[in-house]
């Protein structure tokens, strides 16, 4: 009786573990650009910062959603990015460092540079399989809409079909179709020339 009492909680304890802890398996931007080596999909990057409240309600909303975090991990390579971490990274023979400043804080070049010099937190940055930035998109965003932009980079769709008949003609699995779709237009991917 007594390890029958010892396996309930544990597995209790496991679960209650496992329940604050991301779906999505997170990659550095090194495993990432090694994996896309080996075998080639698009990389979404997720820059935050420790103290973004918004950082961690995605996180902790969002990311913590089930079809979301199977999608991703399904399609992408996603990257964790700290816009505050002071190591150096290489990306495409140019190597980017810590940039300190703004009183205490300061940015990591690569975020400034993936986010075409627009620092805001949350951001998710979506690259091609070559690693060439295809669009940033600023701040928080909710199980609905950002399964509508996953789909939209993931599947090409930025490629032939305008963001906003896109919205318009989208269909999703996972919520129901009498629930509308709120998009602000600061969140509206468009196609980089």
């Amino acid at each position: 009786m007594h390890k029958l009492w010892l396996a309930f909680v544990f597995i209790g304890f496991t679960v209650a573990v496992s329940h604050g802890q991301s779906k999505v398996n997170w990659m550095t931007w090194e495993e990432a650009i090694e994996k896309n080596r080996e075998d080639q999909r698009k990389i979404m990057v997720d820059i935050y910062t420790t103290w973004c409240t918004w950082c961690k309600k995605m996180e902790n909303t969002t990311f913590q959603t089930e079809f979301i975090a199977d999608y991703i991990n399904e399609n992408y390579y996603p990257v964790k990015f700290n816009a505050e971490q002071k190591e150096e990274i290489i990306y495409k023979g140019d190597t980017y460092k810590f940039v300190g400043g703004f009183g205490r804080k300061g940015y990591h070049e690569l975020a400034a540079e993936l986010m075409n010099g627009r620092l805001s937190y949350p951001t998710m940055v979506f690259l091609d399989e070559n690693e060439v930035v295809i669009q940033p998109i600023p701040g928080f965003q909710d199980a609905r809409t950002f399964e509508m932009i996953m789909v939209y980079f993931a599947e090409n769709y930025y490629q032939s079909i305008p963001w906003q008949k896109f919205t318009r003609t989208f269909r999703s699995n996972n919520f129901s179709p009498r629930t509308t779709i709120g998009i602000k237009p600061s969140m509206q991917p468009v196609k980089n020339n």
